[in-house]
Formats: structure tokens, C-alpha cells, sequence
């Protein structure tokens, strides 16, 4: 699959419109094919992910029921993690009967545990956007998991399965950031700050909706499931530039110096003022230093979480991690097909007379000259599913083919 771009996920709009018009500005919802997210996560890879059990704790997972978060006694179990500590880590059967009764799922910092979901952060990061924080929503429907609420960061909610019905607010807080200033308003000056309702935006699978930092927004589940992928973006602000002052004030003997003493005289109160005034120049004067401004610029265009990829073949001189990056025909576990791992070691098909056969240690598998040639294409892979397969050679019959060759040995379903 090839590497996600900012322009694939805001088409039809172009990224030139979105700086222009929305960034920062005001919400934006795109209408997309269902196809448009398919590879970023479905109903298989979301299973699969909740059954990492031990990478979850009541921190990392939790349950919203009707605008209430539920308590990480009623859907966790006390346990011993694997480094030995203790953690409260979800129970499959708790976490089941709370699905049931129509609990909402939020499975947090999951921006880099699957090559779809890393795709999107990436892309994001990529147009120095900021930090890019995903967390996947499980919701059913008729039940609310958050109130109306603004987030201290942009959304890129990108809804993957089925629909949801976001509200948005005609009000926005004015920047807010991660402090207790902001985090600890009440919602009751939620219900009063938010406004007049904006605009009602259907999300159905495909569709992006862009809200800035700040925007008031709630939304409810109108189909019997929604998915959607909540890319949280922290750009870099304008405190960061203050804590950068920090370290270079502590460089100045002016501000070592300790702050004129106050005894209540005009003249001691003169000497505080007067001296506040020389550290306030001081700082002006930091902002225009050339080495200060390029740690500035330099700080802004890498902020960003740091995702190198990993390739462990590669740095053993046995793969190119560049052909591997490339594969279109890599199969994933998204595309809800069996997916079958190449175990042939070496083994082709063969031709004898007007036949083609392929040996194994298993079975001798008689082949037509276009199973042959489709045989060869799947073995010089890695793994294959159907559906890959029969794009690539739509002459033979792909799953009866591949069942075949994985009866002589020569592939094995992948987990």
C-alpha cells in the first residue's frame, strides 16, 4: 500500500483550500467513498488489537457508558503486568457484558500500532501539522459517550465504520491548552460557553471531519456501530518559546541576580519595577538572536513524535527495506480475507511436456499454464490474500488455487 499524504486524506479538497480557508479557522467535513479508509482499520484489526490484552490497562482502555466513564473496577481485574507491577487490566468477559449493555470502547494512544492507523499520523506529521496522538471510538447506537465538550488540540476524527451524528457548536474556546485552567471548567460552563447549535454533520464510512482546537462538539451513534479514529494534533505554541527563554535566561547573570528586596518603601518597590523592566528588554532582546530564532525554527518544523520505521532483515543485510515499504501486493489482515504466509523454501512449478507441475515433500500439484504462471507470482511473495491474487490473475479460480497450494505445503494461514 502506498504511504498515505495529507492530500489523500482531506480530497476532494485540496491542502492549498484547507490552509486557506479551515486550518485553525473552522470545522470542515468531507464526504468520502467507503473505500477511502478501508485500509486503516476494520472490524478484524479492531479484534485484534483488543486482544493484545497486555499491552491495555484501565488507563490505556476505557468504557464510556451514556456520557459517564465507567469505573475500572466494574470491567478490570487487578493483575501482575510483565514487568512485574501491578495494573488494572480490562477482563474479556466484564468488557463483553459492558458491550453489550451498550458501553462505548476508547482504545487510547493507538497512532503506531497498526501500519493503517500509522499511515494516517504520519501524513499528518508529515505536513507539519504538529504531534499527531490517535484514539480509537467504539460506539453503538443511541448512546452518548462524551457531553458536549471542546478538545485542547485539533481533531481529525476519520470515521471507518459504520455512521455517527456529531453536533457542532457555534462557540469556541479561545485556545485552549492541557492545563488545569482549561481542564477543569465544569459542565456547566460547557452547557453555557458552547453557543447556539452550528450545523448537524452525518459522519458515514469515509468521511473526515476537521474541528479546530477549541470548537464545542458532542456526538451520538445513529447506526447500530460507528468506528472512527480521533487523530488528536498538538502544534507547537507559543509557550514553547517561553520555556526556550527559560534555558537561555539561566545563561544571563541578570536573571542569577536575586530580585531587589521589598520593605514596603516607594524605593524598594521603584528598584522590583525597574528591574522587572530590564528582564522584560533582556527577554526582547533573546527573541531576536539569530542562534535563538534558529532553535526556534528548528523546534516548529520537527515537532513531532519520531516513528522510524524498523526493519530487521534489513539491518542484517537479508531485505531491502525500501522493496518492502513498496509492496503493494503485501497482504494485511484488514482486507477481512485469509491472509497466507509463502513457506515453499525455493519450490516452482515446472514443465513437463504440455503439462505444468509443481513437487513438494507433500503432494505433486498439477497446474494449467495460467495457474502456473499465477503459482510463480505467489511465491515470490511474502504473503497473499484472495482477493490479491485474483486482481493480479483474474484467469484462475484464486481462493480454490491458493487452498491447493497450501495443502502441498507450500503456504500456511497467517495468524
Amino acid at each position: 500500500m502506498a504511504a498515505m499524504t495529507l492530500s489523500d486524506i482531506l480530497a476532494p479538497i485540496t491542502p492549498e483550500r484547507f490552509f486557506a480557508e479551515f486550518y485553525d479557522r473552522q470545522p470542515l467535513h468531507i464526504r468520502g467513498d467507503e473505500r477511502k479508509f478501508a485500509s486503516v482499520l476494520g472490524w478484524r484489526g479492531i479484534n485484534r488489537l483488543l486482544d493484545m490484552t497486555h499491552i491495555w490497562s484501565s488507563h490505556s482502555l476505557r468504557l464510556y457508558m451514556d456520557t459517564g466513564q465507567v469505573p475500572a473496577e466494574a470491567y478490570c481485574t487487578r493483575a501482575t503486568g510483565r514487568d512485574g507491577t501491578q495494573v488494572m487490566q480490562p477482563e474479556a468477559a466484564k468488557l463483553r457484558d459492558w458491550i453489550t449493555r451498550g458501553a462505548s470502547v476508547v482504545m487510547n494512544d493507538t497512532d503506531s500500532l497498526t501500519p493503517g492507523i500509522g499511515g494516517v499520523s504520519q501524513a499528518i506529521e508529515d505536513a507539519g501539522l504538529g504531534k499527531v496522538q490517535a484514539n480509537i471510538y467504539v460506539s453503538f447506537q443511541s448512546h452518548k459517550a462524551f457531553p458536549t465538550h471542546f478538545d485542547t488540540h485539533d481533531v481529525w476524527a476519520v470515521q471507518v465504520e459504520g455512521e455517527k451524528t456529531w453536533n457542532i457548536w457555534s462557540e469556541r474556546a479561545e485556545w485552549p491548552i492541557p492545563h488545569p485552567a482549561f481542564r477543569n471548567l465544569g459542565q456547566a460552563h460547557h452547557d453555557r460557553a458552547r453557543g447556539t447549535l452550528r450545523e448537524k454533520v452525518h459522519l458515514r464510512a469515509g468521511d473526515l471531519l476537521y474541528l479546530p482546537r477549541g470548537w464545542y462538539h458532542d456526538a451520538l451513534a445513529e447506526a447500530p456501530t460507528s468506528v472512527h479514529i480521533a487523530y488528536g494534533v498538538n502544534a507547537s505554541l507559543g509557550v514553547d518559546l517561553a520555556g526556550m527563554l527559560f534555558e537561555r535566561a539561566i545563561q544571563d547573570p541578570l536573571f542569577r541576580q536575586p530580585l531587589p528586596r521589598q520593605d514596603g518603601t516607594p524605593a524598594a518597590q521603584f528598584a522590583l519595577n525597574s528591574r522587572a523592566a530590564a528582564l522584560g528588554n533582556r527577554l526582547a532582546e533573546y527573541c531576536r538572536e539569530p542562534k535563538v530564532l534558529e532553535a526556534l525554527a528548528k523546534h516548529v518544523s520537527n515537532y513531532r513524535f519520531e516513528r522510524p520505521p524498523i526493519d530487521i532483515l534489513a539491518a542484517r543485510g537479508l531485505a531491502a527495506p525500501e522493496a518492502a515499504a513498496a509492496d503493494p501486493d503485501q497482504a494485511t489482515a484488514e482486507d477481512g480475507a485469509p491472509v497466507f504466509r509463502v513457506v515453499a523454501g525455493g519450490a516452482k512449478p515446472v514443465r513437463r511436456g504440455s503439462e505444468w507441475l509443481l513437487k513438494t515433500a507433500a503432494a505433486t500439484v498439477p497446474l494449467s499454464p495460467a495457474e502456473a504462471e499465477a503459482t510463480s507470482w505467489v511465491l515470490a511473495r511474502r504473503e497473499v490474500t484472495g482477493p490479491v491474487l485474483q486482481a493480479e490473475h483474474p484467469g484462475v479460480d484464486a481462493p480454490l488455487l491458493l487452498q491447493r497450494l497450501a495443502s502441498a505445503g507450500l503456504l500456511t494461514e497467517a495468524a
